[in-house]
């Protein structure tokens, strides 16, 4: 179950890497930009974001509900819990909010729309990042 544990906080730690980045760098960019082309920044946003966060949101899922079921003894239930739940909260808010605004921008660009994908993104910069500490917190332990 350790290497469960290892392989579920290197993909939440990739996640973290890349929602900041998407958060401080991205957002703001695809802001910008979608208004001189906003169904090309938006539907490459979404084409080439998919290939990078899929297979890495995939091994965050498998690994969060494997260790539901069975963790290492380093790894105590509510942790489980904890970063099983902050992990729904990030995938929930990108199914709920992000993927329609992103909807929206690939329609045309909309200064609110592109502001409040930066603002409401917030949530699962925060979600991901605490994730991401309290699975290094389990490790550090074991």
């Amino acid at each position: 179950m350790m290497t469960v544990l290892v392989v579920g906080a290197a993909a939440t730690w990739a996640m973290v890497g890349l929602i900041w980045i998407v958060q401080v760098v991205h957002y703001p960019m695809l802001a910008e930009f979608s208004a001189l082309s906003p169904v090309n920044a938006a539907v490459d946003h979404q084409r080439r974001i998919s290939w990078v966060v899929g297979p890495l949101m995939a091994a965050e899922g498998v690994t969060a509900l494997a260790l539901l079921v069975e963790r290492p003894e380093t790894m105590g239930p509510v942790s489980a819990w904890g970063a099983a739940s902050l992990l729904g909260v990030a995938l929930a808010s990108t199914l709920l909010v992000q993927v329609p605004l992103h909807s929206r921008l690939a329609k045309a660009h909309d200064a609110n729309v592109a502001r409040r994908l930066i603002s409401t993104n917030w949530v699962r910069t925060i979600a991901w990042t605490a994730r991401g500490m309290l699975l290094a917190a389990v490790l550090a332990t074991g």
